[in-house]
């Protein structure tokens, strides 16, 4: 499938004569041949494969002459695997995350430049001095960073497995639940797989972009058939066992596209289709003739940040150059990989050195050929690893039946710290129902409190060894977990399946209590009491308070709220949010008690006019920090929010006050019914009534909001008031509207109108309206109508 992909205008040499310049790294010089340029990010958005016809589409007339002056070379987009609308919508997502889009990789271009006479340098410096070219260099080749348990033979040599200070201790966890890998999806991006090894036969690894090279030289099965060894080899009866043999999904992206070997980006933005927040990317690359991390070519910088901003753990080689990366200097001024430089930019991802599998004084010293320095954050056995592959362990066995003793490099050492990553992050969600992020996930792999330290025998850095044990036993358990209930009876548990928009933990009065916990918190009786919001008052100051607990092991020191409002809405997405404040910090003890923030004051002016509102509240806490908030047209990230976070919730509960004659005054309750951000799309509603027998509602809608009805609720829709349309809801507990038709960003004003009733004289009653996309409840109103007292 991925080989249609491929241009099929060009000829694709056979493996064998692969020209030695664009041979995975073989150039003498370190440079593949291709000029990258970053067109400027004041150009609009330009469709076309061919930079030509950008130029021409953009008016780009002196980028236009000098291609056209250089001989028309050919020229692609960096990024091929994914359309550039599609690869916009990825960057829009990751816009509100830490690691948001420096660089839109839609603007990188490839220039072929190997048919060219003229210097390289020359080429370079000719198409940085174009006004429409914001960045241009000599790309970097591409390499491979070089080189029941006890019924595995060869099991009882993985020592990166034992007890820390030899191993990572992944045997500890095998013992713990969910310490298998399960859950967690890893994709390695590199290539030379035997994907048919009877050692990774469970977990049938596929192919997600470009060509598997395992037909020349040292890619004959081996290499990353190594690096799937040491994570996920099957525990079976043969030949090893990986930190990870129960993991959810093992794929593999490559950079090869059948004619060069440098499509690193590329392939890394093809795998995150594939993958889920919280699972791991591997890249298994190195770049240029000094071996540097891939991270130093800007396009792949940006492919890795993207990757990290949507969630995803990246973990990366540091690369076998023996260079002190605090020292690189990058030729075109973009960054620098020391992180106490002012240019430093951080891309997301988990660097790994490599150290001597033997250890010296209790811990072991730097391998001589791994690359240091203050941007590496662990390291791992890089000497005398035993996987799958090779086949030095078992000569004269079939390719597929093949195991070696002695994988090396920053190549063996990543896919340990993969293991690592891949256990905590199993162990974490069967404890917890959600993942950790990829800035915890580095915090706590990277923490010399509970990794096993580099020898002193060489000081040049290469962070720490993950300790699994450790982790699990003094991080995991001790990780504090706060959140906002989404409605009563909400546990925190991630994904929610419950309701929404009806929390009873954002409350807004009119004046300050004098004793807010005393009225809201533990053992005030008002626990579980939704009802607690009052009508917000114009022209003064208004009181928010946020109640929150801690599901977590310990407690959680300096948590804020940062609260906003919007009107009252079926769907609050960002883009309808205001911000009112931050609450001061506020420590959250363990044991799910509930803490009531300090007040946040809603000043009057920046109070809108009297009316009912919705709320948004965020929690923040630096071990379980806010989300990112999503892009004002991100849909998607409004849903992942939804789904998987528990330290975000709505409050569209609004408690009516009926007028002091409800038999004989009607009752309105305006709402907006609410589109997507940016995008028509259906959704399905439902109407909860809970009134007396004698009541009677009706629903009022705009003309533009019935036209998107199904055929069978149009048909029952009569004309009402002021160019309004009017239908009774029918006297069910439950009315389901499914398929309503939303443009994107519509804010139709609708209301429900409650006509009198003697029985609403007698106590609380009750309207609702949800809102879901699918089988996920996205938004929602719910109104409480009681005497006028």
């Amino acid at each position: 499938m991925c080989q249609d992909r491929m241009n099929p205008c060009r000829d694709v040499p056979p493996e064998d004569d692969v020209p030695p310049d664009v041979d995975g790294g073989q150039l003498g010089d370190g440079r593949s041949g291709f000029v990258i340029l970053r067109l400027s990010r004041e150009l609009r958005h330009a469709d076309g494969r061919d930079l030509r016809e950008v130029a021409k589409q953009l008016d780009l007339s002196a980028l236009g002459a000098l291609l056209d002056a250089t001989g028309g070379p050919p020229t692609r987009r960096v990024i091929t695997s994914v359309d550039p609308d599609e690869l916009l919508k990825m960057e829009e997502e990751a816009a509100g995350s830490r690691f948001r889009p420096l660089n839109s990789l839609t603007r990188y271009w490839r220039v072929d430049v190997r048919g060219l006479v003229e210097p390289l340098e020359n080429l370079v410096t000719r198409f940085a001095q174009v006004s429409a070219v914001e960045t241009a260099y000599a790309e970097m080749v591409v390499s491979d960073p070089v080189v029941n348990a006890a019924d595995d033979p060869f099991n009882a040599q993985q020592g990166y497995e034992n007890a820390a200070p030899q191993g990572i201790d992944a045997r500890w966890a095998w013992t713990q639940t969910g310490g298998e890998g399960q859950g967690v999806g890893v994709v390695d991006l590199e290539q030379g797989w035997r994907l048919g090894h009877e050692d990774l036969a469970s977990k049938a690894p596929t192919l997600i972009f470009n060509v598997n090279r395992d037909g020349v030289g040292t890619y004959v099965g081996n290499h990353g058939t190594a690096v799937l060894g040491e994570i996920a080899a099957d525990d079976n009866t043969r030949g090893v066992v990986g930190i990870a043999p129960s993991l959810a999904s093992l794929r593999v992206t490559s950079y090869f596209d059948g004619v060069t070997a440098v499509h690193v980006a590329d392939a890394a933005i093809a795998a995150l289709p594939t993958m889920n927040a919280g699972d791991v990317l591997l890249m298994e690359v190195q770049r240029g003739s000094a071996l540097l991390a891939t991270e130093t070519d800007p396009a792949d910088f940006d492919a890795i940040r993207l990757a990290s901003a949507r969630g995803i753990i990246v973990v990366a080689a540091a690369g076998n150059g023996g260079s002190d990366l605090d020292a690189w200097t990058d030729v075109g001024g973009f960054f620098r990989l020391n992180r106490g430089h002012p240019d430093f930019r951080d891309s997301g991802a988990v660097m790994v050195g490599a150290a001597l599998s033997g250890i010296v004084g209790g811990s072991h010293t730097r391998w001589s050929s791994s690359n240091f320095g203050s941007r590496i954050d662990c390291y791992g056995w890089g000497t005398n690893v035993t996987t799958t592959g090779y086949g030095d362990l078992t000569p004269g066995a079939p390719i597929d039946q093949s195991y070696t003793a002695v994988f090396n490099g920053t190549s063996s050492a990543a896919p340990i710290v993969v293991g690592a990553a891949v256990l905590t992050q199993s162990m974490y969600l069967a404890a917890t129902g959600t993942r950790l992020s990829p800035g915890q996930m580095r915090a706590i792999l990277s923490d010399p409190v509970t990794g096993t330290p580099q020898s002193a025998v060489d000081v040049r850095n290469i962070g720490v060894m993950p300790n699994v044990r450790r982790i699990g036993e003094e991080v995991l358990g001790l990780v504090p977990e706060v959140y906002l209930r989404d409605a009563v009876g909400n546990s925190g548990a991630i994904p929610n399946a419950g309701a929404l928009s009806t929390s009873p933990d954002v409350i807004v009065r009119p004046t300050p209590m004098a004793n807010p916990t005393a009225a809201f918190g533990e053992g005030s009786g008002t626990e579980n009491d939704e009802t607690l919001g009052f009508r917000v008052e114009a022209g003064q100051d208004n009181t928010i308070y946020v109640r929150i607990r801690n599901r977590g092991a310990t407690a959680a020191t300096g948590v804020t709220a940062t609260v906003y409002w919007s009107d009252v809405s079926t769907l609050v997405t960002p883009n309808m949010w205001n911000v009112i404040g931050t609450t001061a910090p506020v420590d959250v003890p363990t044991g799910n008690t509930l803490i009531v923030a300090p007040a946040l004051t809603w000043r009057a002016a920046d109070v809108p006019p009297t009316g009912h509102y919705c709320f948004v509240a965020v929690l923040d806490h630096a071990q379980d920090p806010a989300p990112p908030i999503p892009g004002p047209t991100d849909w998607n990230g409004f849903i992942d929010i939804v789904r998987n976070n528990n330290n975000v919730t709505w409050r569209n509960f609004d408690v009516v006050d009926v007028l002091a004659d409800p038999q004989s005054e009607s009752v309105e309750l305006p709402f907006l019914l609410a589109g997507a951000p940016g995008q028509d799309r259906l959704f399905d509603f439902e109407i909860a009534v809970h009134l007396p027998a004698d009541a009677r509602l009706f629903l009022s809608l705009p003309p533009a909001a019935v036209a998107g009805l199904p055929a069978h609720w149009r048909e029952r829709v009569r004309p009402g008031g002021n160019e309004d349309m009017v239908l009774e809801v029918p006297r069910l507990r439950r009315n389901a509207i499914c398929g309503v038709r939303l443009h994107g960003d519509a804010l139709h004003k609708c209301r429900f109108v409650v006509r009198p009733s003697k029985g609403m004289a007698a106590g609380l009653s009750t309207v609702e309206i949800r809102q879901f996309d699918g089988d996920l409840q996205v938004g929602g109103v719910k109104w409480g109508l009681r005497p006028k007292r």
